[in-house]
């Protein structure tokens, strides 16, 4: 077959099945993307594209989002064109909704099928964004909500069908269009993800060989979506109570989500000069590689997932599949996942003083701390492992093509 995907970044969501289908000699993989560096694939062919502009500066507010998903797609048809003029025709195409590299792609190949990956629908109400009192919502940012996901309906107007994660992402989309959309999460190497209890306490610059209390938190940023705030405020309560606690944070010091702080800092800043509490046991690594990042999991006493109602972050499966021992926010998508006190605790996302106090359940129940991560792993086993929905998405795309 000719396989060609289309995401801004290489290989994101596409990293497992692309790879897999490149390893065999019959298929030709193709991988358009805007990443000039890194994320390379062995055996995919990297299509590099770039928009000639961004939206101007003029262009109404609630449109500027779809200008820049037009410029983007008319920036990915010339590549396409390209591959057409060379005789490349491919069997299927995948491409991730919403940003627009994959809005005219039925224009060029109208009858390749067109498998879209829907990661989300913005909804403005029972959602992220009117989730936190602390960052109300103005008319005008509900309207341009509204109008966010103009390029999204485009893409599903066209395509043949899609593919999304969760049941939670699954609802976000209107219900014309779910019939189309099939559940499939992009998979866990559980066998990568795995316990070691012999781990090693010790990072890149970071030795904790003598701590015994080690709670961890990850995700790609340091923002309000994924409770970076109630998380810190968490600490000042458990440090002072856990006097040999340490805490590795995992994390770029930047918003990937949501709303900045006030005076526009970032929420690291801002959180350290507003919250007292001992800094010196709060350590910082910034992103890590996968192999160091394997070995915080690994080391973990307690997890700590929080979120918005919002996407799923891989995290919290990665955590789960290594035998981490989870506190997570009782939000929608992470009720799909834990289940309160039978593979990971939950907790209310804005009670700081429920936070600390069930990190600190953690802590000191080891008896129920065992099965708890023995459950948790078993859970993503049975249905998140990536040895199970590979299969599922390379017939999906067979089927297609």
């Amino acid at each position: 077959m000719n396989i060609l995907f289309i995401h801004n970044n290489i290989p994101a969501q596409y990293r497992h099945v692309a790879a897999a289908l490149a390893n065999n000699p019959n298929n030709k993989v193709g991988f358009i993307t805007q990443k000039k560096s890194n994320g390379d694939l062995p055996g995919v062919t990297k299509l590099v594209f770039q928009p000639t502009r961004k939206a101007h500066a003029t262009t109404h507010l609630y449109v500027k989002q779809f200008e820049n998903a037009v410029l983007e797609a008319q920036a990915v048809v010339r590549i396409l064109e390209q591959l057409k003029a060379k005789g490349f025709v491919p069997d299927v195409i995948c491409a991730h909704t919403g940003w627009g590299c994959g809005m005219f792609v039925k224009d060029i190949f109208p009858n390749t099928p067109l498998v879209m990956y829907c990661e989300w629908f913005t909804r403005f109400r029972g959602s992220d964004l009117d989730f936190d009192p602390a960052f109300p919502a103005t008319l005008d940012d509900i309207l341009r909500f509204r109008t966010s996901n103009a390029a999204m309906l485009v893409d599903l107007e066209a395509c043949d069908g899609g593919i999304t994660p969760t049941h939670w992402q699954h609802s976000r989309f209107p219900k014309a269009f779910q019939p189309l959309i099939q559940v499939i999460h992009d998979g866990v190497d559980t066998e990568y993800f795995r316990p070691q209890p012999a781990a090693t306490r010790q990072l890149p610059g970071l030795d904790l060989s003598g701590v015994r209390e080690i709670v961890t938190y990850v995700s790609r940023g340091m923002d309000a979506y994924r409770g970076f705030p109630q998380f810190i405020e968490a600490l000042s309560r458990l440090l002072v109570r856990r006097p040999h606690c340490h805490v590795v944070i995992v994390a770029d010091d930047r918003v990937a989500y949501g709303p900045k702080p006030p005076e526009r800092q970032s929420w690291k800043s801002w959180m350290q000069a507003s919250v007292d509490l001992d800094w010196s046991r709060v350590h910082f690594t910034g992103s890590l590689p996968y192999k160091d990042y394997l070995k915080v999991l690994q080391v973990s006493s307690v997890h700590v997932y929080l979120t918005r109602p919002f996407v799923l972050s891989w995290s919290l499966l990665e955590a789960l599949s290594t035998g981490c021992l989870v506190v997570a926010s009782d939000t929608a998508p992470v009720r799909e996942v834990i289940k309160n006190g039978v593979n990971g605790l939950l907790v209310d996302f804005f009670d700081t003083h429920a936070i600390a106090n069930r990190i600190e359940e953690a802590l000191d129940n080891a008896a129920q701390g065992i099965v708890l991560r023995q459950n948790a792993r078993e859970t993503v086993m049975d249905d998140y492992a990536l040895a199970k929905l590979l299969p599922q998405q390379l017939q999906l795309l067979q089927a297609y093509g």
